[in-house]
């Protein structure tokens, strides 16, 4: 069984766009990941497609989305929805169809880091170390044997996991 899994942001132009292709390549061949923004900037933040492309990862048809597109009636269903940032957890979502499961994975923001390039690529590094981490420990998660609460409880505690370094 495949899940599939939708990561949001506000701008979905780095966090979610990472989760996305992580999910892809790093969920085991469980998941199929999706990436959306409640107000989406309209392009992939460009230090997100230069780590993707350093580390090999696809980013063909990698854009910035709104969520809507997935509340819409012909969207793909989601079993579970991730909110990485803050701002995203705090808003009020569009009803999911079937009702999907959700957990807040907040990470800090690679596209506000400031200094020279290196600097802001090690804050791309490191979102993209703890994203890859929380969705390698959901994959190996028993989904199909766990009930709905304890699946939540576990999906909970892998968003409070501490981010993994640069």
């Amino acid at each position: 069984m495949t899940c599939n899994v939708l990561f949001l942001c506000t701008g979905n132009s780095a966090r979610s766009i990472l989760g996305e292709v992580i999910a892809g390549r790093f969920g085991m061949g469980k998941l199929t990941g999706y990436s959306a923004g409640s107000m989406p900037a309209g392009h992939v933040n460009p230090l997100t497609l230069k780590l993707l492309d350093e580390l090999k990862l696809p980013t063909a048809g990698l854009r910035s989305k709104s969520w809507d597109e997935f509340a819409a009636p012909g969207a793909p269903k989601m079993d579970f929805i991730f909110t990485v940032c803050d701002s995203a957890a705090a808003e009020v979502c569009p009803i999911w169809p079937g009702q999907p499961m959700s957990a807040h994975w907040g990470i800090p923001d690679p596209a506000a880091a400031t200094g020279s390039e290196a600097e802001r690529m090690k804050a791309f590094r490191q979102a993209f170390n703890t994203l890859k981490r929380r969705v390698e420990l959901f994959a190996s998660l028993p989904i199909a044997s766990l009930d709905r609460m304890s699946l939540k409880r576990r999906l909970d505690e892998i968003g409070e996991e501490a981010a993994a370094p640069a």
